[in-house]
């Protein structure tokens, strides 16, 4: 029985009721298409920093404590379905760029983005772990933009038993050497490069989305996509806004993939 997956390429905003009703349009979008797993971007509720380099300290991200009634609004649209979504989290006095797994039962899952680039670190606490956790759906973990550019991080998960990876980004085009065409912009073939590669390494299916439009000086790149365990990309969204959906069968899929070659059976951690 295939599972129905759709990854979201849209743009957010430091407007919160904004977002809360461009986030319930995708969820009602989704559910039209009969999807049971919807991966939103990162910064879904409350937009990305407007700089890498030197984020300006006066126009940063809302930061949302988990029992803020925006998260229950999520949680509550989910309803049957499985969402997972980004946003900034704050503990007390540290701020994390979090996402969230959810149906309108509650929240089945957390990941905290372990992995920052320089302008992240002056604004963010970092994660420290990767996990996965049970959902309706099967098994998940979830990745925030840069860590999917450590093959250890997808690893970690699909050690621990996830089948699903969600990657939420706010991946932009290249900072230094930007491209006129955005496909031809180097950030765009190493997103498209780590997406596939980190499904193929683990044998697992991936789904990748992405922020889409602007914010600051930063231009984000789209490219939503599923793949499957091949590293094979079933549907994308190419730059455009919109929700890549594909129905994969997961196990059987994953079972074809590791029938001879069964990446994670076959390791040797004792000589790594």
């Amino acid at each position: 029985m295939g599972l129905k997956i759709g990854a979201v390429a849209a743009g957010f905003t430091r407007d919160l009721e904004f977002d809360l009703s461009r986030v319930e349009a995708l969820i009602r979008h989704g559910r039209r298409e009969e999807v049971q797993l919807l991966v939103l971007p990162d910064a879904a509720l409350g937009g990305y920093l407007d700089d890498l380099s030197n984020p300006s300290p006066g126009n940063l991200p809302p930061a949302l404590t988990l029992d803020d009634p925006l998260i229950a609004k999520v949680i509550a649209m989910a309803g049957e379905m499985v969402v997972c979504f980004g946003f900034c989290e704050t503990d007390g006095t540290d701020r994390y760029n979090t996402a969230l797994c959810v149906t309108g039962d509650g929240v089945l899952g957390r990941h905290r983005k372990v992995h920052q680039p320089p302008g992240e670190r002056a604004i963010y606490a970092a994660g420290n772990e990767f996990a996965g956790f049970d959902t309706p759906v099967g098994r998940i973990g979830m990745m925030i933009d840069y860590d999917k550019t450590f093959p250890e991080a997808a690893r970690a998960l699909a050690v621990d038993g996830a089948e699903l990876i969600a990657c939420l980004c706010a991946w932009p085009t290249s900072i230094t050497n930007r491209a006129a065409r955005m496909n031809e912009d180097r950030q765009s073939r190493l997103f498209d490069l780590y997406d596939r590669s980190r499904a193929a390494e683990n044998q697992v299916v991936l789904v990748s989305s992405n922020l889409t439009g602007s914010i600051g000086g930063l231009r984000f790149l789209g490219q939503s996509k599923v793949v499957g365990p091949g590293g094979d990309i079933v549907a994308r969204t190419w730059s455009k806004a919109g929700i890549a959906i594909a129905e994969v069968d997961v196990r059987a899929e994953i079972e074809t993939a590791r029938r001879v070659l069964h990446h994670l059976a076959e390791r040797r951690p004792e000589v790594y």
